[in-house]
């Protein structure tokens, strides 16, 4: 195609790379060229997942895996039958809770962040690209390059590698470099980049408030460097980014708030003309409402490819949307160019894989389990996760913590909210201290507290990023069972801590609590790491990658 150099980065592909991807996309049918921009999302049993796939037969699938190791090898063995080209697997990796249910547990972007070394980052990476590509997996949409700026946004939080560039810029090169060396195309995300509107795209049209001059300085900066370090992906989000526009139309107004991924002027003029980039831009999910606010899917999926985006993220009726485009395509709304275009990117990016080479060995049950069972693996990830609880502060000096100081124990938590989970999960960090010989006693509503009673209360929290959630705080009311619970603080009559498992902020809600401790991610290797430091017998090595304090002094006291 005019305008694509494939032997370019990112796909840099030889020449029979380019007669596969130009042969194979002039064989497909218009339908099928169409049904190759789509990317579903796949949580069925793997029997059903593949009637849906060979239905329509989309370009990519993001797999969520099911804890059958077993079954889900054999999906992703059959999984390229489904349809005229071998299919994109694609996943969130982003450690702690989205992980891999049967891969090694290893910690999230901003627990990485803490521990601040580019080697151990590189080490962690590795491991999830090969577990990832051991069971089928070649797309990953990470690393996330948003910046924690806005403190209160639940949808940035731990995902991110904080909120310095030069951290985020060190850990994301590293995970790139480390996913696409292990057949794992990286994405950065959320284009043109999140984290200083503290609102949800899932919920709302974000806005990137920044002039031109910071932009350049910060997710410019950050963007110029993935591209130059070669990234296959950028995702496309419905954020907007309203300096760039107005410097080209000063009496924009409206349309200064247009996401990204119905944006031409912020895809194809900027990431595209003015940052160089040569890859494939996917959509966020379009399911979002970020997306569905500017108007019917008649308009907006149509317009998504028109704007640059040549793989649409998702859908809740993929034959209606489907034949939404057929329909832009026979009323001149989408040019069958564009629609080429944006195949021949989907399929260069299938080709720099390896999935067009006839040769190309399939996933196996065996050879998944050992790569899935290294031994070396569990030990690099929990000699990391070592390295990132990170003490915030301890004003009186309590820690490490002891049975003879602190045998009785009142435990005030949320347990570990998930998105998907329709309750809290519970936390293995208060058997552990039993474990050790602590009384601990998990607060009820129908427990009357006396003071007297405890050597210790301890407020475990763990939300980490939350979809849809809006807001993420400490819900005082809810954690103590009552409005009147909500006003009582115990720490002048008995030693108090409160740990974070994930959302790193609760100091907003709670400035006087005299010990802190941010862990970031709340899996049971993270939760078993947060005790040996509590115990004192691993030193407290993170380094805060955010600002703990939320912007106040009075929390540090």
């Amino acid at each position: 195609m005019a305008g694509i150099d494939l032997t370019a980065a990112p796909f840099h592909l030889d020449e029979a790379a380019i007669v596969w991807v130009n042969e194979t996309r002039d064989a497909l049918s218009p339908r099928d060229k169409l049904a190759q921009l789509f990317v579903l999302l796949s949580r069925e049993a793997p029997e059903t997942a593949m009637d849906a796939l060979r239905t329509f037969k989309p370009g990519g699938i993001t797999r969520i895996y099911s804890g059958d190791l077993e079954a889900e090898i054999g999906l992703m063995r059959q999984i390229d039958t489904a349809g005229p080209v071998p299919m994109l697997v694609s996943a969130d990796l982003e450690g702690s809770r989205m992980s891999l249910p049967f891969g090694t547990e290893v910690p999230n972007p901003l627990g990485l962040s803490a521990v601040d070394d580019v080697e151990a980052t590189t080490a962690i990476s590795t491991i999830m690209a090969e577990e990832a590509h051991a069971v089928g997996l070649n797309w990953s949409f990470t690393p996330v390059i948003d910046i924690n700026q806005a403190w209160r946004s639940a949808i940035v939080g731990t995902r991110s590698y904080g909120s310095d560039v030069a951290r985020i810029e060190r850990h994301a090169l590293a995970q790139i470099a480390a996913f696409q060396a292990n057949g794992v195309a990286a994405t950065v995300k959320h284009w043109p980049g999140e984290g200083y509107d503290d609102r949800d795209q899932h919920l709302n049209t974000t806005v990137n408030p920044l002039t031109l001059s910071e932009w350049e300085q910060s997710f410019g900066k950050l963007y110029r460097a993935a591209i130059a370090a070669g990234v296959m992906s950028v995702m496309s989000a419905h954020i907007a980014f309203p300096a760039f526009v107005r410097e080209l139309d000063p009496k924009a107004e409206a349309e200064a708030f247009r996401p990204a991924t119905l944006s031409p002027v912020l895809n194809q003029t900027l990431l595209r003309e003015k940052l160089g980039f040569n890859g494939l831009i996917v959509s966020d999910a379009t399911p979002m409402a970020g997306f569905g606010d500017w108007g019917p899917r008649e308009e907006t999926i149509p317009q998504c490819v028109i704007a640059g985006c040549d793989v649409i993220l998702f859908s809740d009726d993929p034959n209606a949307d489907l034949m939404r485009l057929v329909a832009a395509v026979a009323d001149g709304r989408l040019s069958q160019e564009r629609v080429d275009e944006a195949v021949t990117r989907v399929l260069a990016l299938k080709a720099a894989l390896g999935l067009g080479k006839p040769d190309r060995a399939e996933p196996s049950l065996d050879a998944a389990r050992q790569v899935l069972g290294r031994a070396d693996s569990a030990i690099t990830a929990r000699a990391v996760t070592a390295r990132v609880p990170t003490l915030v502060k301890d004003v009186p000096g309590l820690l490490p913590l002891s049975p003879s100081k602190h045998r009785r124990v009142l435990v005030f938590s949320s347990g570990a909210v998930q998105p998907f989970a329709p309750h809290p999960l519970p936390l293995s960090l208060p058997d552990a201290l039993r474990a050790e010989g602590f009384e601990v006693t998990l607060f009820t509503p129908e427990l009357s507290v006396n003071p007297k009673d405890y050597d210790l209360i301890l407020y475990l929290l763990a939300e980490e990023t939350l979809l849809t959630r809006g807001r993420i705080f400490l819900n005082w009311a809810q954690l103590t069972g009552s409005v009147f619970g909500a006003m009582k603080r115990y720490w002048h009559d008995v030693p108090t801590l409160m740990v974070s498992l994930g959302f790193p902020y609760y100091l907003h809600d709670a400035p006087r609590v005299p010990t802190y401790v941010n862990a970031y991610g709340s899996n049971e290797a993270m939760q078993a790491a947060v005790v040996e430091a509590l115990l004192g017998r691993a030193p407290f090595a993170g380094t805060s990658p955010v600002d703990a304090f939320c912007g106040s002094d009075q929390a540090r006291y």
